[in-house]
């Protein structure tokens, strides 16, 4: 008696990647104003009952003749615009043409803000020459002092370094009991096209802040919104850089090797996140539910508006 052996293949579906799905809308206070130019919002974070947010604030669209301001909310939807926290440096300093792209780290009691300045007047054929300092002050609301160790981070000595033209958009979490700040660069003779993502280590909030061995860590980005996720990083990618990182959200473990976990449609522009695990080192970080964003609207000039964030399969 023959006997055939029939044999049906198993066929494994690919499992499919979930979706960030973005959301946008306005805000008050700190939303479009003729003739203001509010861009390149810091991450938030919550001090009592209050939720605070830094920004470059200035009159021309790019944020390089701008200073930098703060506002707060109770519910992240309505601003009140408290007034200037941080000027220009002083005139042919390294930050002496503007301060902008703040950020906030909150450690050993005190506030530390992060920011990017420039010594060079915006103007035709503009090449940023940005470099990153910090600011210190025992409330969210300052006054605001500068170290005198500044900048904490420069531009790469290396011509071949990722980094060697610029460094800018700090983007800070605490991590192993040291403080990790993430940013980006770019490297001489290249475009904002081919901006990169770096990690810098310390072990102090004033640093001294040393570059990882393994920069760059994202070979693109040019907006860094990163937070601590479990016990690993995730880091959200805008439109900049190659395609298979473009638009997703990409995690590490160790915080230095990522890759993707999310898809991210129509994601924030220059966004920063409410993070309320980002300084306490607890393990249970997630995505992101809100944060705040450049809104852009015909005839404005850029402004902050709120993103939302909802995961779907």
């Amino acid at each position: 008696m023959l006997f055939t052996l029939l044999v049906i293949p198993t066929v494994v579906a690919a499992e499919e990647t979930a979706t960030v799905k973005v959301t946008h809308s306005a805000l008050q206070g700190i939303g479009a104003e003729k003739g203001v130019m509010r861009r390149d919002p810091s991450d938030i974070i919550k001090v009592g009952d209050l939720y605070y947010v830094w920004y470059s604030k200035g009159k021309i669209s790019p944020g390089y003749d701008a200073t930098v301001w703060y506002a707060t909310s109770t519910d992240g939807r309505e601003w009140t615009e408290k007034g200037q926290a941080l000027a220009k440096g002083e005139p042919g300093s390294w930050e002496g043409a503007s301060v902008f792209t703040p950020n906030i780290l909150v450690a050993e009691d005190q506030y530390w803000l992060f920011y990017t300045g420039t010594s060079k007047d915006y103007g035709k054929g503009f090449n940023p020459d940005s470099k990153i300092g910090i600011a210190v002050s025992d409330s969210p609301d300052g006054p605001w002092q500068r170290l005198d160790t500044n900048p904490a981070l420069k531009n790469s000595d290396d011509p071949n370094a990722f980094d060697s033209h610029l460094v800018d958009d700090a983007c800070l979490i605490v991590r192993e009991g040291k403080y990790w700040f993430y940013y980006k660069g770019r490297q001489l003779g290249k475009g904002p096209g081919q901006t990169q993502m770096g990690l810098a280590i310390a072990e102090h909030p004033q640093g001294p802040y040393v570059r990882h061995e393994s920069n760059p860590v994202i070979p693109g980005n040019h907006e860094v919104l990163v937070w601590p996720q479990g016990n690993g990083v995730a880091a959200m990618i805008g439109t900049t850089g190659p395609k298979e990182i473009t638009n997703t959200i990409q995690y590490a473990e160790d915080g230095i090797h990522f890759s993707k976990t999310h898809d991210v449609k129509n994601g924030p522009w220059a966004g920063g996140a409410y993070r309320p695990e980002a300084f306490t080192q607890s393990g249970t970080g997630e995505i992101p539910e809100w944060g705040v964003e450049i809104g852009r609207a015909k005839g404005q000039l850029p402004f902050i508006g709120r993103f939302d964030c909802n995961v779907a399969p």
